[in-house]
């Protein structure tokens, strides 16, 4: 019971049974939030560093592609050094060539595969 200015106030027990509810009801809400928040800001960082993860191995792998790459023309060209006529340096290139086709097409499915699963991962999250 409160006074004011000389007049009693109270408030009815049914009001601060309400009153109390609601409180209890807006806190529940609010930490159902905060969780929710929560959750979402994890969510996204996991997500995030499994792409980071996805695109260096991706990355590691477009690398190693790019090193083979770079050994195979250099094993040619000395190839090509050691050729003894025109002939053998055609078969030489045919076979480079053939060869590089191959390997290209092959790493170009395989970096395909892996940047689609790096992709389904973040779409799966």
């Amino acid at each position: 019971m409160a006074k004011d200015n000389g007049v009693n106030f109270e408030v009815p027990p049914q009001m601060r049974e309400f009153a109390d509810k609601s409180m209890e009801q807006a806190k529940q809400a609010f930490d159902s939030f905060v969780a929710a928040a929560q959750h979402a800001v994890k969510t996204a960082e996991n997500q995030a560093a499994n792409m980071q993860t996805g695109a260096k191995e991706v990355g590691a792998l477009a690398m190693r592609y790019a090193e083979r790459n770079m050994n195979t023309s250099f094993d040619f060209a000395q190839k090509l050094l050691k050729a003894k006529d025109s002939s053998e340096v055609t078969v030489l290139h045919r076979d480079y060539v053939s060869g590089q086709m191959a390997a290209l097409t092959e790493q170009a499915k395989e970096l395909g595969k892996q940047a689609a699963k790096v992709a389904g991962q973040d779409a799966r999250h």
